[in-house]
């Protein structure tokens, strides 16, 4: 007898060609038994919704149907059936049933709900549950949404390191890389390290950023974007920040403030209609399971232009605001790096629509940024979204050498592995900018989970690195 090969859920889902053999294999979300009939729901994980198989319990060896229990792996072979219940369209009735996987009472994903903190002690079963399995499936669209708008756009895709020897950011919180002993590190007469003998040579780190090897990208083929792991060394525990994150940093030559916008805001709303388009089910499930309001945010920035502000009319807003009665938990002045209370405040409630800051003051932004003619702001960019805040930062860079060279002087930022990057600036500069959008980030946005733990398989933080 042939063996009827298998078909995944999502597909047995569309079909219409009721009598036909099929077989479905996955876990099973739920069995209810009754003297009657068995009902089993099976997911395979190619889509959030289960498929129902009916089962005869007079034609199964009860054994084998005891053993189908919450988390169980299985085979089931039968007959394609129009489905009389309501919430699916076809459902298989049995024919035979093969246990691939026992799974016991203790399982800690059983249908009964756990918090999200639980879920991420077991995030190795977590991609199990039904709110996973639709964040990660909206994950995977989103980085081919992203690989699409980029590529029918023209830009290429380029692979910057994850070793590096210098800090993008200037921010110093790195991952160290060594080939080195740790309990027997040489020193020099300073009491600094000697690296003579490690794998490089000298210190390196695992990158923060792929930017500055962006540039170099951008002044030789016009446009491209990275998109790749990137990590932060920073003790920090908040919702909003992970030590190891993905970044899509598109850089291009050419581009002033105002294209920098356009492309900014494009590519963002380019996501989301994709997600939209892609990801209807798995919306519909968070929508209706952790954030109501969830379909209804995503197609309004679709549907909107977003706002372009200056920083300095920003600031007078929020002030207004104080003077109102507004009360904020950080104080607004000019000068100041904006909150992400203050960025909500801005885009939820005062424009109700996204919006893009510009002309940051210098001394709060880094210093590649292009700075205007007052000589106290920079063409920084960033996007600021309803519940996450910044979104995207960008800038136009500074493409002028000497300029470049005076800012890094005033900050006092050591440029002695940084000479590649100022090359830029010698050998046909050219004006250039870019932008960097945090993945988790975007994947928070759209999915309306509320901590970027959970919209990475095995997040990375202070004190965690299990799994």
């Amino acid at each position: 007898m042939e063996k009827t090969r298998r078909t995944k859920v999502v597909d047995v889902l569309k079909r219409t060609d009721y009598g036909s053999k099929v077989n479905v294999k996955g876990w099973v979300r739920t069995h209810r038994s009754s003297k009657a009939v068995d009902f089993i729901a099976v997911n395979d994980g190619s889509t959030i919704k289960n498929v129902q198989v009916v089962v005869d319990p007079a034609k199964v060896d009860a054994a084998i149907l005891k053993q189908v229990t919450t988390g169980a792996c299985i085979s089931v072979g039968g007959c394609l059936v129009e489905s009389v219940g309501s919430g699916q369209n076809v459902e298989i009735q049995c024919e035979n049933i093969e246990v691939y996987g026992l799974c016991g009472s203790d399982y800690p994903m059983q249908k009964k709900g756990q918090s999200f903190e639980v879920m991420r002690k077991n995030a190795h079963l977590r991609l199990r549950t039904n709110t996973f399995g639709a964040v990660m499936r909206i994950r995977h669209n989103m980085a081919i949404a992203i690989h699409d708008y980029f590529h029918k756009n023209g830009f290429f895709y380029f692979h910057s390191p994850i070793i590096t020897g210098s800090d993008c950011e200037g921010a110093g919180q790195m991952f160290q890389v060594t080939t080195k002993n740790l309990y027997d590190l040489r020193k020099d007469e300073k009491g600094s390290i000697i690296y003579d003998d490690d794998f490089f040579g000298k210190q390196t780190s695992l990158t923060v950023s792929g930017q500055l090897e962006g540039e170099l990208g951008a002044t030789a083929l016009g446009a491209i974007y990275t998109f790749g792991p990137t990590f932060r060394a920073e003790n920090s525990n908040t919702p909003r920040h992970l030590a190891e994150f993905w970044m899509i940093e598109p850089e291009v030559a050419f581009i002033d403030m105002n294209d920098l916008m356009d492309l900014e805001e494009d590519f963002i709303k380019y996501c989301v209609k994709w997600a939209l388009e892609h990801c209807s089910d798995d919306l519909e499930f968070l929508n209706k399971m952790i954030d109501k309001t969830l379909l209804q945010r995503l197609q309004s920035v679709v549907d909107v232009s977003f706002v372009r502000l200056p920083y300095t009319e920003g600031i007078k807003i929020l002030e207004q605001a104080v003077a109102d009665g507004r009360k904020f938990e950080f104080p607004v002045s000019w000068g100041m790096d904006l909150a992400s209370e203050h960025e909500r405040f801005l885009v939820e409630e005062h424009f109700k629509k996204p919006v893009i800051m510009t002309d940051y003051p210098k001394d709060i932004k880094a210093f590649y940024m292009k700075i205007n003619d007052d000589g106290k702001t920079v063409q920084g960019t960033d996007v600021l979204f309803p519940q996450i805040g910044e979104i995207i930062g960008g800038s136009v860079r500074e493409e002028n050498y000497d300029k470049l060279m005076s800012e890094i002087n005033r900050r006092g930022i050591p440029m002695k592995d940084m000479w590649w990057y100022l090359d830029t600036r010698k050998y046909g500069t050219c004006p250039h900018g870019g932008f960097g959008l945090g993945f988790e980030r975007l994947i928070l946005f759209v999915t309306g989970m509320q901590n970027i733990r959970d919209v990475i398989p095995f997040p990375r933080t202070p004190k965690t690195a299990e799994f």
